[in-house]
């Protein structure tokens, strides 16, 4: 079986406290008197998992990163979620807040996206299994514990994906540049996923058909389109303007 590192202070304390069970081995940086990192040591006590001290050379190793805030944890795997688990989820919720993202393969985007769509309330992320980053420890890493808090559905075939949920009601707004309206002016409540696409390509053909509503962002300066993550953030957060109103 094939472990998986995770670093970082609001990745690994997410880990303690929501999948305790996972963690296997903790280490954490000798002589770094922090509160954060004596937190997760207790957390990880209570949970049965001894932490080690160990140097930052030894950390940097074991997360094969310099980013690790002195705290690395080894961990059993996290199933991969899919399309059964989507349906479960989509069977317990009443009006869902989906975000597709098609073609995200940059774990730092990844990471980024999770984080705004944990913050906006998004009910689960949907991507497809291939041209897509998975959950390692830099997308959990740059998520600060989102990536343990918001449920990942890695799916075979992103277009009949689609199609299921408009069958289930879910009304799919997928950002491109062509839209002929903007986020601004469309419609973003209800059942509702949004879709968005790789930086520079955008969305997929496939995907783009299989979508009710095409939306953009107005663009007022000289750069022509915006990082996948921040624009990921702004149509989110539009829909929660939208749904809170």
């Amino acid at each position: 079986m094939k472990h998986e590192m995770v670093f970082g202070l609001h990745a690994v304390e997410a880990l303690m406290q929501r999948q305790p069970e996972r963690v296997m081995e903790l280490w954490v940086m000798k002589g770094r008197d922090d509160e954060r990192l004596t937190r997760i040591a207790e957390l990880a006590q209570q949970f049965g998992v001894r932490p080690q001290l160990a140097a930052r050379k030894v950390l940097d190793d074991k997360a094969e990163s310099t980013q690790h805030q002195g705290v690395v944890a080894r961990c059993k795997p996290e199933p991969v979620k899919g399309e059964h688990e989507l349906d479960q989820l989509l069977d317990g919720v009443d009006t869902p807040f989906l975000l597709v993202l098609d073609g995200v393969t940059d774990p730092h985007n990844l990471g980024a996206c999770l984080r705004s769509a944990d913050a906006a309330g998004v009910h689960g992320v949907i991507v497809p299994k291939d041209r897509s980053a998975s959950l390692g420890p830099i997308v959990r890493k740059v998520a600060v514990g989102a990536a343990e808090s918001i449920p990942l559905f890695q799916v075979t075939n992103l277009a009949r994906t689609l199609r299921s949920l408009q069958e289930r009601g879910i009304w799919i707004v997928g950002a491109a540049g062509e839209a002929t309206h903007t986020v601004y002016q469309s419609k973003l409540t209800g059942p509702l996923a949004i879709a968005m696409g790789a930086e520079g390509k955008g969305l997929r053909r496939l995907t783009r058909e299989h979508c009710d509503d095409l939306i953009s962002i107005p663009m007022a300066g000289a750069v022509s389109s915006l990082n996948v993550s921040v624009a990921t953030g702004i149509c989110l957060f539009e829909a929660v303007r939208q749904r809170l109103g």
